[in-house]
């Protein structure tokens, strides 16, 4: 099991990325949460199988690459019991 959280600069606000995020989070076995930040980037921790977490990042790029100019990203710890991905506001 593994933890990232990611922080996408760039504008990815007011484009739909959370929502975006979370479709492609339910086409993988990902848990975790997407929001939006003060500083206009946008907030991510995705858990799951290795190979799922980055397939799902991978997706999620693909999708809304064109709005990300930057991502800086950390392995976490994982949340235990965690049974879903959900937009925070």
């Amino acid at each position: 099991m593994e933890r990232r959280r990611i922080i996408f600069f760039g504008h990815v606000q007011g484009v739909g990325f959370r929502a975006t995020a979370r479709s492609v989070a339910s086409a993988h076995q990902v848990t975790g949460w997407v929001r939006n930040e003060a500083d206009a980037s946008v907030a991510m921790e995705v858990q799951g199988r290795p190979a799922d977490v980055e397939a799902c990042l991978a997706d999620l790029r693909s999708r809304m690459g064109r709005f990300i100019q930057g991502e800086r990203a950390l392995t976490i710890p994982a949340v235990p019991d965690e049974a879903a991905f959900l937009v925070r506001r």
